[in-house]
């Protein structure tokens, strides 16, 4: 459980989610899955962004080293800061070694991304960021994790993919973030509106939300079925059934709800967990190949 726990405030578990869903993109359209240099970079942009977020937060307002959110920041600030600097060198290193190609075409994503933590501006109403442009916020994360995770590998592979099938990916990632992205606004509703921030469950509260956020993954699954179904992936129907399921039940039941690794345990997990089942799904569905034909 210290492991874990550590995994998760390090926020390394989140980055490894991001590798495991642009893995799950491989399968999705029709890549053997398998480890590749851009995986390197998507593991420290996420690891960086998320920590840098963090970072800001903490500089530019000391009362949020007392918050539950950044418990583990302050009694752990040298281990922060050097993974801090660890996630900055790892992130260079990656953006050296990427493709022009692919720097080119997440740029403005990534400018987008470290706007929206980085201040903008400072005036006599404050510090703005880009978060605080109404509703932006989910929309913003929502879009961010689809293109990256969705993109990188269509750019490095030669293939050409049909128009429908890469949009169904993107909406279905999209989608699928939005669902789990939800709760994480109606945990900060309260500190949301201290901040003069509107948010979703702001405007239609926290039930409303919750209806929105299971709404948004029955779409999700629909879109999958409907898409995996004329595509004859039918391996993929399976991995996202489960993935369904469980997310279903995580995002409904109150009692789990509660629990303390709630939302970076168990709602980020959701992705991790999804990029897992793909991958084990596709060797499963091989394996059944190689039996039939013998």
């Amino acid at each position: 459980m210290k492991a874990l726990r550590l995994l998760i405030n390090s926020n390394i578990y989140i980055a490894l989610a991001g590798v495991a869903l642009t893995m799950a993109t491989q399968v999705q359209i029709g890549i053997s899955p398998h480890w590749h240099p851009y995986l390197f970079l998507i593991f420290f942009a996420i690891l960086f962004e998320y920590n840098l977020h963090r970072l800001i937060t903490i500089l530019t307002n000391k009362d949020a080293l007392k918050s539950d959110k950044h418990k583990w920041v302050t009694g752990n600030l040298k281990k922060f800061y050097a993974l801090v600097i660890f996630s900055v060198l790892g992130f260079i290193i990656a953006v050296i070694e990427a493709k022009l190609k692919v720097l080119l075409t997440l740029a403005p994503i990534a400018a987008l991304t470290l706007f929206y933590s980085t201040p903008l501006s400072k005036g006599a109403k404050g510090i703005f960021r880009l978060r605080q442009i109404p509703y932006l916020k989910i929309f913003l994360i929502s879009f961010t994790w689809a293109i990256v995770t969705v993109l990188l590998p269509v750019i490095h592979s030669e293939k050409t993919f049909n128009d429908f099938h890469l949009s169904a990916v993107i909406v279905e990632r999209f989608l699928f973030v939005f669902a789990i992205t939800i709760p994480f606004d109606i945990r900060d509703t309260e500190a949301d509106s201290q901040e003069g921030l509107r948010t979703i469950p702001l405007k239609i509260g926290e039930q409303k939300s919750i209806r929105l956020s299971i709404t948004a993954l029955v779409l999700f699954f629909a879109l999958a079925v409907i898409h995996y179904t004329i595509t004859n992936q039918w391996f993929l129907i399976f991995a996202f059934s489960i993935s369904f399921i469980t997310t279903m039940i995580f995002l409904s039941s109150k009692k789990i709800r509660r629990m303390p690794l709630y939302y970076y345990g168990i709602l980020d997990g959701t992705m991790l967990l999804q990029g897992i089942l793909v991958i084990g799904f596709y060797y499963i569905s091989r394996i059944g190949r190689i039996w039939s034909v013998g």
